[in-house]
């Protein structure tokens, strides 16, 4: 019945009984723009002390750690028994490294200086102290990155017939078709830049590549400067004598840098003018994001918008060729506003990661044998050419995969394929962090929504420089009918989980799939890492939780299966670690094992210690960045730390328990750093099929054993590689011993 039109309305506001009474004022909704709407931090964690007079120093420095894990990769390239190419590829590898290194954290640690909010590390060192250290060592490893390179693969390049050459040891022939070359392809593309009151100093964008040229006006006697840009959209590295000529042995093969044909024309871009002189620097800027999120109407918007200032990032390294002018240096140090301890003069040619062309040749004697990954066991029993039914297999038994030595296409692209063209699926929720432009994963969503099913993806388009392909696959996604969801504020969605809702009989069964990697088909083929399918209906009703949690308002979500950060990882972890310490004190089975990316947060660390000093063996497989001191007498003498680094990126993560002969075995997303445990949603399953526990308790074995080719930590942060025994003889490489194991000859001894 409509209101009587003298009816007086009621102005009185709402008694106060701790809802929201909207009534007809829109306005009275309020927008969620902080993280606790949708997630709480975790509880602040109230831990005892370590025993002793132990301070800052039982930590190592985090940023010379970084750089002692890029010495290690550096030392592969070293190695004269491993595969030439690989050894060039492992030098690119560094290269690259750095560079991100330079652009996040001596960038970062820049910016905190400047703006007076640095603060002492956890080890006890003051900012500058920082800076001084890193600088120290940065110099020194890039250094022997160079030398390296010309002192011990380019010799072994020559002795293959593949040699990079200069200008002047070419042919007539071949500077004539080099000519034509960059005439047609090159040329247009290049955009001289001058230098004088009408033309100030040009920007240089970050990592690209540069030549600092100086000409005569021949009429007025002037000297001028001016800066030509190296195309980075073409091959820097160019075959003088096809592409075909580095596959066949003892054929010779020669490359020229790109910047030395430019070099060699640039008459042609200044015409009239005489070349005196010219000289490549590169530079490197800040170039990790900014977004103000809660700030940000849209975040979409505002992370497009960072993206453009990106490039615009104040510079934090500057490498030249050692050969190069100091009136040129002055110029471009004074030019930049760069200090004279952020130069590193190099020999030519400077960025490493150029080298792709070459190491791409095929040449299958010079480098890793061809791995082709094999079906996981857990899926098909038997080596056929027949695509298992992921989803029968999943009912009759959780499936573990370990790739890339099981196969990502055959499991999990399989999985969400087969969901996708399954009529009896009803719905699938998908996080994206990092994956290719042109992924099956997308497809399959994308195909999935076409279908009428139900699809959400959660993408992280915050995902460290991948955010412009991200944001692109993304808006693809909306496009075709997903429902896009971009993570949570303050947040990075850094979990790997797919849910499948299945219509089977009169019920709906979920299907779950948690991994320690990306969804990304091209990466999971060299990155070592883990993942389950399973259909056990508490985990599966954990996923779901988290989902929701993550596309709606669920802040107190509470799990039985799942460790998930920010709210319950850290101390999860440190209860399993605690009750270790309890078991070891009561005579029962106590033991730690851990696999991770990266061990830096104090309390886990501190944690860590406490277990050792009652007693519990606690045993640490790291690939890059290790903050734990091993060994020290009081504190670390039952903790041991290794590394093993080799053509797959060690990328897995386990957390193994005793449990008094009863083990706990969690795998997932998160490393045991600050911004995994703090600002990332990061998630960790309990393995609960006792072969599948076995397996991962297995690896530990292998990892930590005396005869696997290994580094170990000593407590003073220095690595030593180990790589053969007491004779001579080379040890098991780790990564060698997986990928015989999947051979069906092999399956069951592993």
């Amino acid at each position: 019945m409509a209101p009587h039109p003298h009816t007086k309305k009621n102005t009185e506001p709402a008694p106060m009984t701790g809802l929201i009474h909207i009534g007809n004022d829109i306005s009275k909704i309020e927008r969620a723009d902080t993280r606790a709407d949708r997630i709480e931090a975790g509880e602040k964690l109230d831990l005892p002390n370590i025993e002793g007079d132990f301070g800052a120093e039982r930590f190592l420095d985090r940023e010379s750690s970084w750089l002692d894990f890029n010495s290690r990769v550096l030392e592969l390239a070293e190695d004269p028994d491993l595969y030439l190419l690989e050894r060039l590829n492992f030098l690119s590898i560094v290269a690259s490294n750095l560079d991100e290194f330079f652009m996040v954290r001596v960038a970062g640690l820049k910016r905190r200086i400047a703006t007076g909010l640095a603060v002492p590390s956890a080890a006890g060192l003051s900012p500058d102290e920082q800076m001084e250290a890193i600088s120290t060592a940065a110099h020194s490893l890039q250094k022997r990155h160079a030398q390296v390179f010309h002192e011990q693969v380019l010799p072994e390049l020559k002795k293959q017939n593949i040699h990079i050459v200069g200008w002047d040891d070419l042919d007539a022939d071949a500077k004539t078709r080099l000519r034509q070359e960059f005439l047609r392809d090159i040329f247009p593309i290049l955009t001289p830049l001058a230098v004088d009151p009408a033309h100030p100093f040009p920007y240089i964008s970050g990592l690209s590549l540069n030549l600092a040229v100086l000409v005569r006006n021949p009429q007025t006697g002037k000297e001028l400067f001016a800066r030509v840009k190296v195309p980075d959209q073409l091959d820097r590295m160019i075959s003088v004598d096809g592409p075909r000529a580095a596959n066949t042995t003892g054929k010779e093969s020669r490359y020229i840098p790109l910047e030395v044909i430019i070099a060699e024309h640039l008459d042609t871009l200044f015409p009239g003018m005489e070349v005196v002189e010219h000289h490549v620097f590169r530079v490197t800027r800040n170039e990790d994001l900014e977004v103000e999120e809660d700030d940000a109407e849209n975040l979409l918007q505002a992370l497009e918008k960072e993206l453009l200032r990106r490039r615009f990032g104040p510079p934090v390294r500057l490498e030249v060729e050692d050969t190069i002018n100091p009136t040129i240096l002055d110029l471009l140090i004074s030019e930049l506003n760069i200090d004279d301890s952020e130069v590193y003069k190099l020999p030519a040619p400077l960025d490493l990661r150029g080298m792709g062309a070459i190491v791409r040749a095929n040449r299958p004697a010079l480098h890793y044998p061809k791995h082709i990954a094999h079906t996981s066991r857990w899926l098909n029993a038997a080596e056929t050419a027949k695509e298992a039914d992921v989803f029968a297999a999943t009912r009759d038994h959780d499936v573990l995969l370990h790739h890339p030595y099981d196969s990502f296409a055959t499991s999990v692209q399989a999985f969400l394929a087969q969901a996708a063209a399954d009529p009896k699926v009803q719905a699938i929720k998908q996080t994206l962090y990092r994956t290719s432009g042109d992924s099956p994963i997308v497809d399959a969503l994308i195909e999935a929504a076409e279908a009428g099913k139900q699809v959400v993806a959660l993408v992280e388009i915050k995902a460290r420089f991948d955010e412009e392909a991200n944001i692109s696959w993304a808006r693809k996604l909306e496009r075709a009918g997903v429902h896009v969801v971009y993570g949570l504020v303050g947040l990075k969605t850094h979990c790997k989980l797919s849910l499948v809702v299945r219509r089977e009989g009169n019920q709906l069964r979920r299907y779950a799939h948690i991994g320690t990697g990306n969804y990304h088909p091209s990466t999971a083929r060299f990155y070592e890492d883990l993942g389950i399918i399973t259909c056990d209906e508490q985990i599966c009703e954990d996923v779901s939780r988290l989902f929701n949690q993550l596309s709606g308002y669920a802040p107190k979500t509470t799990y039985k299966s799942l460790l998930v950060a920010p709210r319950s990882l850290r101390s999860g972890l440190i209860e399993c670690i605690n009750r270790e310490i309890e078991n070891h004190k009561a005579g029962k089975e106590a033991r730690i094992q851990i696999k991770c990316n990266s061990m830096v947060d104090e309390a886990i660390i501190d944690s860590l210690y406490r277990a050792s000093q009652a007693g519990v063996p606690v045993d640490v497989v790291v690939r890059g960045i290790c903050a734990l001191r091993p060994g020290v007498p009081g504190l670390s003498e039952n903790i041991r730390v290794r590394s093993v680094l080799g053509r797959f990126l060690e990328h897995s993560r386990i957390f193994a328990f005793e449990n008094a002969g009863e083990p706990i075995v969690y795998i997932g997303s998160a490393d045991m750093m600050h911004r995994n445990l703090d600002r990332r949603i990061e998630a960790l399953v309990r393995v609960k099929d006792p072969r599948h526990i076995k397996y991962l308790l297995d690896m530990f074995t292998v990892y930590m054993s005396d005869e696997s080719r290994t580094w170990h930590l000593s407590g003073d942060g220095t690595w030593k590689r180990f790589d053969t025994d007491a004779d001579g003889n080379p040890l098991r490489d780790v990564q060698s011993y997986y990928l015989r194991s999947r051979s069906r000859k092999n399956h069951d001894k592993i």
